[in-house]
């Protein structure tokens, strides 16, 4: 539980394209807010049109934070997050004004609210092994796996991202308890803050089609473009902030694997099924408070409740 006394904040998460930037300013215009960006992409500098980063006059109207503080090729982990998003909390809580975490990055996000779990340290020869694995059988062998042996963290978890598919086997292995159920009995444990999680959704038809059309404006404003420039820059296709989507689907259109229309149809569909993640993942949190993200009068006024009483 947390402490009596422990700062309140408020969270604003949900799926890519769900309307969390629009809500978060709302709230920090009513509300006299400062954003913490939760996004694992919009960290990194250069990386604005595929990461749907805020733009300068939406930061104009609202203090940001957490925006552009990573270069491409360095590591950005939730551990990293949540020592960077408590010290900003912090400064934000001492000039008297409310934190709003705004992100759709669920495990940054669980990671602030309630604590890392304790999870074993990496075992550089076991990843190899799994890593060896995953080349000699086939690429999706590991998630295969994984989705057998904890599906819970499997449904959560993009089918491309490798690294984070090896650390939830290596935990299995070295444990021989699944990761979910690790973090699940972690979450009931001390929390730093008093927090009120808001979770937007809406009808699924209404968030693909909000997912299509963002798809569509990115190539528009181009995404091609900055993926070229991020290359020329020494930003190589491999890194793992260019392997997330979007950027990945660009780099196989640039690099002629995929005619351009094949390349955004997948991306469309890439960013569908992450989008279904994500709901999974905060369906799974505990005392979440779904919201429209069109009832913005709703919502201000779950949010007066909180921070008023």
């Amino acid at each position: 539980m947390s402490v009596p006394d422990a700062p309140r904040i408020v969270v604003v998460a949900g799926p890519t394209a769900s309307g969390k930037t629009a809500v978060g300013i709302a709230l920090g215009l009513e509300f006299r807010g400062e954003i913490v960006s939760a996004d694992s992409i919009q960290v990194y500098r250069y990386m604005d049109v595929g990461s749907a980063k805020p733009t300068r006059e939406e930061r104009s109207r609202v203090p940001h934070h957490l925006l552009d503080i990573r270069d491409p090729d360095e590591d950005f982990s939730a551990g990293d997050f949540v020592k960077e998003a408590r010290t900003n909390i912090g400064e934000i809580l001492s000039r008297g004004n409310l934190p709003l975490v705004v992100g759709g990055t669920g495990l940054y996000i669980r990671a602030l609210l309630r604590g890392i779990a304790d999870l074993p340290p990496s075992d550089a020869s076991l990843r190899g092994e799994l890593r060896s694995e995953e080349a000699r059988l086939g690429s999706g062998t590991l998630f295969q796996r994984l989705t057998r042996v904890d599906p819970d963290s499997a449904a959560g978890i993009d089918p491309h991202n490798l690294p984070r598919i090896v650390r939830a086997l290596e935990v299995w292995e070295l444990t021989g308890r699944k990761p979910s159920e690790i973090r699940r009995a972690h979450s009931f444990g001390e929390r730093p803050y008093r927090f009120l999680l808001l979770c937007l959704a809406q009808e699924r038809s209404i968030l693909y089609e909000r997912i299509d059309n963002r798809v569509e404006c990115m190539i528009r404003e181009g995404l091609l473009d900055e993926v070229t420039r991020l290359s020329q820059m020494g930003y190589t296709r491999n890194l793992k902030s260019l392997q997330s989507i979007g950027y990945r689907h660009a780099g196989m259109i640039l690099a002629g694997e995929v005619e351009l229309l094949e390349g955004i149809t997948l991306m469309k569909r890439d960013t569908r099924h992450f989008a279904k993640r994500q709901l999974t993942w905060f369906r799974s949190e505990p005392e979440v408070v779904w919201c429209d993200p069109h009832d913005l009068d709703g919502i201000r006024s779950v949010v007066r409740k909180f921070v008023e009483r």
